[in-house]
């Protein structure tokens, strides 16, 4: 039993209020920042879900900004494929002009004037790069122009022109990721893109009874192929077809010398680890040289050239008014590149259709877990909103109640 001389019903009073007060903060905070839970302690539970929806919501958004990246590349990468493309049936117009024996040394000059300044462009739209100045044909390597123009005079035509166009990015294209564990390239090797045949090396060497001396390992076109000791030129020619690259090896039925040639236009690119000695005995690679495709032995023989390749070609036969070379192997040669370049914008095109509909994908997706996220943490504003002024007007009555049961009198004054 309570006495009359004692300060708690006071006390209760005003841990009621403060109680209440709380509350009240409480729900206004909630109303403000539109959430159930301001705090972990809240609950637990839906805070750990909520946190583990968040990271995904997060990757899903992460992933989106990538596709959209990918997307500008593309778009750039369309661009200039296309007008390469529309360069390219221009310089064909040419050959087929310069062939066909109706033109005067002078005209053939001009064409060849004009063919110059067309391999100009192309060279330029090859090594074309984004806003941020990064390049587009040279895989990862983004600083430096993929395609390396050298000069020289050639006879017909004034001052230095471009003698060879040489590739001087590599292989390994930059990726992003658009999904869990989902990559795509996200540029393109030029020597690829800007090629026009199958391109073959042919060693002079005898192998037919070479035996590989130790377990090694060869690299073709950026994919290892593992060689064990004891494996012989047969051996080796099959573990190159087998695997799923665009080449195909072979043993010169003559000669009895390894060659290998690619199934679709692009540059081969052959390297070995540093303690592997294979492709240099079987004279393929040089003892020492730089990376590829400078390294191949000096007496490698190389066939099938690039799209710069077949413009120059192009150029130096109208000069010189050879004009079976311009109806035969290089009108041949210009409607390979044309070709390549096409196929190269449809797997572009195919590639874009894939990000549209991984977007699309990841737009609903991430629509549905923030909906789930949303049930967990955000507040009901209607519900909420009528605790509210029930609490206001609790609280009202209360403090109403407190002020007549908690009235001064002199016991209060006495101590």
């Amino acid at each position: 039993m309570r006495r009359i001389s004692t300060n708690m019903p006071n006390a209760d009073l005003q841990y009621q209020m403060r109680l209440r007060d709380y509350k009240l903060n409480e729900m206004q905070t909630g109303i403000g920042s539109s959430r159930r839970m301001n705090n972990l302690r809240d609950d637990p539970i839906a805070a750990a879900h909520s946190t583990r929806l968040s990271s995904h919501i997060t990757h899903l958004n992460r992933y989106t900004q990538n596709i959209d990246t990918a997307r500008g590349e593309y778009s750039l990468a369309e661009t200039s494929m296309n007008q390469s493309v529309q360069v390219l049936q221009r310089i064909r117009e040419l050959a087929v002009q310069g062939s066909n024996g109706t033109y005067s040394k002078d005209e053939l000059n001009y064409m060849a004037t004009e063919t110059n300044e067309l391999l100009k462009e192309l060279v330029s739209m090859a090594n074309t790069r984004t806003a941020d100045g990064r390049t587009l044909f040279g895989a990862n390597d983004t600083r430096n122009d993929p395609f390396v123009a050298l000069k020289s005079r050639v006879p017909g035509i004034e001052g230095a022109v471009i003698s060879e166009v040489r590739y001087a990015g590599n292989i390994v294209a930059n990726q992003t990721e658009i999904g869990e564990g989902t990559r795509i390239n996200l540029n393109f090797a030029g020597n690829k893109v800007y090629w026009a045949e199958n391109q073959q090396l042919f060693a002079r060497r005898d192998v037919l009874d070479y035996v590989v001396k130790e377990d090694s390992a060869i690299n073709i076109d950026g994919t290892q192929i593992s060689l064990k000791a004891g494996d012989n030129i047969h051996g080796i020619i099959a573990k190159i077809n087998d695997s799923d690259l665009a080449v195909k090896a072979s043993l010169d039925p003559v000669t009895n010398s390894f060659s290998i040639e690619t199934t679709v236009p692009h540059q081969v690119w052959i390297d070995e680890d540093p303690e592997s000695r294979v492709l240099k005995d079987i004279g393929l690679l040089a003892e020492s040289g730089s990376r590829p495709p400078e390294n191949l032995h000096k007496d490698v023989m190389v066939g099938g050239g690039s799209l710069f390749d077949m413009v120059i070609g192009l150029r130096d036969s109208l000069l010189s008014g050879d004009q079976e070379a311009v109806g035969g192997r290089i009108l041949g040669g210009l409607d390979k590149s044309l070709n390549n370049l096409l196929n190269n914008m449809a797997d572009l095109g195919a590639r874009t259709e894939r990000l549209d509909h991984s977007y699309a994908r990841l737009d609903s997706e991430r629509l549905n877990v923030t909906a789930v996220n949303s049930k967990l943490t955000d507040i009901d504003m209607t519900e909420a909103i009528t605790n509210l002024k029930m609490l206001e007007y609790t609280q009202k009555a209360a403090y109403q109640s407190a002020s007549k049961v908690l009235q001064s009198n002199l016991m209060d004054f006495i101590r």
